[in-house]
């Protein structure tokens, strides 16, 4: 909305006057920060202009933190997204949306789309009406590694991904961050490098297209291809550091490179940065699937893009993935017990589970009979809801523990059995990704696709 600055200055004293000129040049500034604009009478800021309130919390005790690098709230069902919706200006994914992917795609929806899990996007209907008309798109996610292991919650946007690239038959290019990790973290570049790597293993083992997924690091992909490197360049160009401020709370000790880094995250957006793929085109749709504490990155893309001619990206988000102590907070990579990591052995889940997953339950079997456990902040419950396919099932899991039919530890046990499979069928695929495989997948080349 246009700013006013309404100073009566009749019948004011000099030092009145002082007072308000020291105010209104106050204002501008404050203005310039938020829009990354200066200030002109009669000009209202640009639709798109970016508030530092996209980024990092407001200053409200009782609001949860989501940026990039931090999610925290201290309520323990876990982040208030209907309140992010509001607060990232996205739209929430209603039934009728659902419902409309069901008839585009010709499935059964995903359950992260059943489920909520999925809950927010920004332009979807228009990469459904595109779709609807002949008009493909590209998918585009990411990973920053960070660890050599992945964790489940990790799993969460590659898992989706893939569904999404079966569905619609469309390319996918995957950026492994491996520059961000080394800027952010105390790691040697060789170290960021090799977990880019060894990620990249367990990305392949979700079961992605060889002919139809490029996957890169940005140490490599950066330093080969000039179309990429030029899109970086004209990103960086329209955006100020005052809006890089606002967006990720930059400060004046940050080094410059995490400054720059956010031009990096936002070209894959482009179809231009991929000439192998897509040759010089510049005009197809990326849509991007991503957990939503990534979104300030795509706010400030979509905000760039119509300024050098190219559309601006669609977004799928979701939720976070809960640590085992509770969904205060995601899983941490660092923290090996508020994880399920991806190397973990069936006994290492069981154990986990048993000993870390926090419980909705009462103190006792005699008050949790009685009155029954709340499945809201059950973190076992939370981890059915994300990887337990029959909804039926998992509906009859929630009411047999809301009604105290069905105790805690019946519960971690059935999540148990969920994970062991899953995780020791994740492992089986990974041991088939040779070095080879991932050099195919990471090589740039001609992806198979029809656009």
């Amino acid at each position: 909305t246009q700013m006013k600055f309404h100073i009566p200055l009749i019948y004011m004293g000099d030092a009145e006057i002082d007072a308000a000129v020291k105010l209104l040049l106050k204002l501008k500034v404050d203005y310039k920060q938020m829009t990354g604009q200066d200030y002109k009478a009669g000009c209202p800021p640009s639709e798109n202009s970016i508030a530092p309130d996209n980024g990092p919390a407001a200053d409200g005790a009782d609001e949860d933190t989501v940026d990039p690098w931090n999610v925290a709230t201290t309520n323990a069902k876990g982040v208030d997204y209907d309140k992010l919706i509001v607060r990232f200006g996205s739209n929430k994914i209603d039934q009728e949306l659902v419902d409309r992917i069901e008839k585009v795609a010709g499935q059964t929806p995903h359950r992260f789309l059943r489920r909520g899990i999925f809950f927010s996007h920004r332009d979807m209907h228009q990469v459904l009406d595109a779709y609807e008309k002949n008009k493909s798109f590209y998918l585009y996610t990411g990973r920053g590694p960070s660890s050599e292991a992945m964790h489940v919650g990790h799993l969460i946007p590659f898992i989706f991904t893939k569904w999404l690239q079966d569905v619609f038959d469309i390319p996918l290019v995957i950026q492994l961050t491996d520059d961000e990790k080394y800027l952010w973290k105390d790691l040697t570049l060789e170290d960021c490098h090799r977990f880019a790597v060894e990620n990249a293993k367990d990305i392949i083992a979700c079961g992605f297209d060889v002919n139809k997924t490029f996957i890169f690091s940005d140490l490599d992909y950066m330093g080969s291809s000039p179309e990429f490197y030029r899109n970086v360049v004209k990103i960086q160009k329209h955006v100020t550091y005052n809006q890089v401020k606002g967006i990720f709370g930059f400060t004046d000790s940050d080094c410059i490179g995490k400054i720059s880094f956010p031009a990096i995250q936002a070209a894959p957006s482009f179809s231009n940065s991929f000439p192998q793929i897509f040759g010089s085109r510049k005009d197809i749709q990326c849509l991007i699937p991503c957990a939503i504490d990534q979104d300030p990155y795509f706010r400030m893309t979509r905000d760039v893009a119509p300024r050098i001619g190219y559309p601006k990206p669609a977004l799928l988000h979701s939720t976070f993935f809960p640590a085992l102590q509770g969904a205060q907070t995601k899983m941490s990579a660092s923290d090996a017990n508020s994880s399920i990591f991806l190397t973990d052995t069936p006994k290492q889940i069981k154990n986990k589970v048993n000993k870390h997953a926090f419980s909705g339950g009462k103190d006792t079997v005699e008050e949790h009979r009685k009155y029954g456990g709340n499945p809201d902040v059950d973190v076992s419950f939370m981890y059915l809801t994300f990887f337990l396919e029959d909804d039926e099932q998992l509906e009859k899991i929630k009411q047999d523990y809301a009604s105290g039919a069905l105790l805690t530890g019946e519960l971690k046990k059935m999540l148990i059995e969920t994970l062991q499979p899953m995780i020791t069928q994740h492992q089986e695929r990974r041991k088939q990704v040779t070095d080879e495989t991932v050099k195919q997948f990471m090589t740039p080349r001609p992806l198979n696709f029809k656009l």
